[in-house]
């Protein structure tokens, strides 16, 4: 299939959606109308940015069709006209959407905001319906037309590509999410929860005693998995019975994580309960909506180190009181490797030195003593990462670790190369590492559904002592000193950055527990592990005392 070509079902038929993207498709009326000749006496086609007042034409001409529910016309003021069609198609037939009133703003320049009323209207029921937004009008490249720069948001802020509006029976019933002591995990309150609320209700909403009733929906298209996200209701025309689903999270951790997610953005964490696994938050903010606290797939940078540290003791390498220089520069494979820049080089530092100041070539250098699938092994075996196999009651990115040779191997024991890890993930290895004992993280209780958790034998005692000193120090005189400053009781943290392709600036990651909590927190883009990750975490570990 072409790039920018995506095909979607609307209203049972089969229709290309077009990336908003490249607005210079030729416009179907636009060349009915012969608007792009250039014979004598005909004047030359506009170029540049749509004028004043093309762009008030246009959105005055758009929104009288959409008002009426004439989805080609209002479609034919648009750059992409098929699409436009197709999704307009559905807001009147399969949302039932009619008496639809638009209020244009003041333009800001090419950019116009507006506000729709409508009625949703079902089998006898009937329910208001209002909400703001904005569309651009651009120049059509072919047609020289100006048009509405189509996308799905133009018909409903939430909408994304992919995305359609239908009205009837709520695919599940709907649910109150509970928190451990009871307290209803509200979407308004907790706005993270938004869409882990919406895959809740997909699973359990019958399996909580729930009955479904009557709503407009967001149906969203297929899961790269090919499994079906859960819709995220927007009216509810006839309320149906909720089921009561009891969640292991807890409302004083999820607030916090709220709080702390919105001083940065692209940020995510994730808080579990390491003698349980039970997951105590999930927050995230960022722009595209997606649940990178428990789905991303990012370069975790030094907090992988937990991992690397554990595989080097368990295969008698060396210990946290054993050798690991820290020399100015390390070469694996022909590659050479760097640290930080300050980082001063410390030919006589031990394991526990080079983990607490995060020296890369420490590590480095032990790249030919492990075999490739070393540190694979570790990961699956005792952390229970990679496997695919981590039944949480949501979907969740189970981290990867694959058996690398070459260079790879050298920057997989820093958390580069081929590397991946979510939040989550990050959060379940410092839990293993301070319990020894690897616990899959879950969100509502196992024998609710009667799911089977993922397994692995976890770390030997002295291997767990180790690695809590190292992630002590770590915390209290160590690179993560700074962030976890005026934190009491039993602490360890450890930092990490990442450099990802084409980044300006790498990926801040930050992991860290306070006696029975552990968290951990990636911002995109967001620096050194101090600098973004680290407050984050703190803030979590500082609240759920």
């Amino acid at each position: 299939m072409r790039n920018g070509v995506k095909a979607a079902v609307v209203g049972g038929v089969c229709v290309t959606l077009l990336s908003g993207a490249g607005y210079g498709l030729y416009n179907f009326a636009s060349a009915m109308s012969g608007d792009s000749g250039t014979a004598a006496g005909v004047a030359p086609p506009r170029t540049g940015p749509p004028s004043g007042p093309e762009v008030r034409e246009t959105t005055k001409a758009f929104f009288a069709a959409w008002e009426k529910g004439d989805a080609a016309t209002a479609a034919s003021y648009t750059n992409h006209p098929q699409a436009a069609e197709a999704l307009l198609t559905a807001y009147s037939q399969d949302a039932h959407i009619g008496g639809v009133r638009i209020a244009p703003g003041t333009p800001d320049g090419d950019t116009v905001p507006f506000a729709v009323t409508a009625t949703v209207s079902y089998d006898g029921a009937s329910k208001p319906l209002s909400y703001r937004g904005t569309l651009t009008v651009v120049r059509g490249v072919t047609s020289h037309r100006a048009l509405v720069d189509w996308r799905p948001s133009v018909v409903h802020p939430r909408l994304r590509q992919g995305d359609t509006l239908t009205t009837g029976k709520a695919a599940a019933p709907r649910i109150e999410a509970v928190d451990r002591a009871g307290k209803v995990l509200d979407r308004q309150k907790y706005p993270s929860l938004g869409r882990l609320l919406d895959e809740l209700r997909g699973r359990y909403g019958e399996k909580s005693g729930g009955r479904s009733g009557v709503e407009l929906v967001i149906r969203h298209q297929a899961t790269p998995d090919g499994g079906q996200a859960a819709d995220t209701p927007l009216v509810t025309l006839v309320k149906g019975r909720p089921g009561r689903l009891p969640t292991t999270l807890s409302a004083s951790v999820q607030a916090a994580a709220e709080a702390a997610v919105m001083r940065y953005p692209e940020s995510s964490v994730v808080a579990v309960e390491p003698s349980t696994g039970g997951i105590l938050a999930v927050a995230n903010n960022r722009t595209d909506g997606f649940d990178a606290a428990l789905l991303g797939e990012r370069a975790p940078g030094s907090t992988m180190k937990i991992v690397s540290a554990a595989t080097l003791i368990d295969n008698g390498l060396t210990t946290a009181d054993g050798p690991a220089p820290c020399p100015p520069s390390a070469v694996s494979e022909s590659q050479t490797f760097q640290n930080l820049e300050g980082l001063a080089p410390d030919e006589n530092a031990t394991l526990a030195d080079s983990f607490a100041r995060s020296c890369n070539t420490a590590f480095i250098k032990f790249a030919d003593e492990v075999e490739p699938d070393s540190l694979t092994r570790e990961a699956e075996d005792r952390f229970g990462l990679g496997r695919n196999d981590w039944q949480a009651g949501v979907p969740t990115f189970d981290g990867r670790v694959p058996a690398s040779g070459g260079p790879d191997t050298a920057a997989s024991l820093i958390g580069q190369g081929q590397v991946q890890m979510s939040p989550l993930n990050m959060a379940s290895v410092t839990a293993t590492a301070i319990t020894g004992v690897f616990r899959q993280p879950v969100i509502v209780p196992l024998s609710l559904d009667g799911r089977e958790p993922a397994r692995a034998r976890g770390l030997a005692p002295d291997t767990v002592r180790q690695l809590r000193a190292m992630m002590n120090r770590t915390a209290r005189s160590g690179t993560a000193a700074g962030v976890m400053a005026g934190l009491s009781g039993d602490v360890g943290a450890k930092t990490g950055s990442a450099e990802t392709d084409g980044a300006a600036r790498s990926d801040s990651w930050f992991t860290g527990y306070r006696g029975d909590v552990a968290a951990a927190a990636m911002v995109q883009d967001g620096g050194h592990g101090s600098d973004a990750a680290g407050p984050i975490v703190a803030t979590v570990l500082r609240n759920a005392g």
